[in-house]
């Protein structure tokens, strides 16, 4: 379980640190050919959203690796499944019904949030 946890953490937080600083780091223009939704959504709101994803990426792998306080772990994947169930229906309300990394998303937390209650 334990291996299997760092895999699919490890992957969640690559996606989520990429994901996360883009919105930390690109303007609005730089984002919409991928994210369309940035359009109407707040700049504040779109890069509150960003470091959300990267606190929680950095929340998935450092409390266990260091072994201070691990349950921040199980946190960060319950986070992250709250926020793909979010962008799920932010995505469904807009009339986009691309969503399949967003449910491949929300499977891959959930999966984490599973095995991360192996140190609890």
């Amino acid at each position: 379980m334990n291996i299997a946890y760092w895999i699919v953490a490890g992957l969640l937080c690559l996606f989520y640190l990429y994901a996360g600083g883009m919105k930390l780091a690109r303007s609005r223009e730089q984002l919409r050919p991928m994210m369309a939704w940035v359009d109407s959504t707040p700049m504040p709101a779109v890069r509150a959203i960003g470091l959300a994803e990267v606190l929680g990426a950095i929340g998935l792998i450092l409390p266990p690796l260091t072994g201070i306080a691990p349950w921040l772990a199980l946190a960060a994947a319950i986070g992250f499944v709250i926020l793909q169930i979010c962008a799920t229906r932010v995505h469904l309300s807009r009339g986009d019904r691309r969503i399949a990394l967003n449910i491949t998303l929300l499977l891959t937390a959930s999966v984490t949030v599973r095995l991360a209650t192996t140190w609890i």
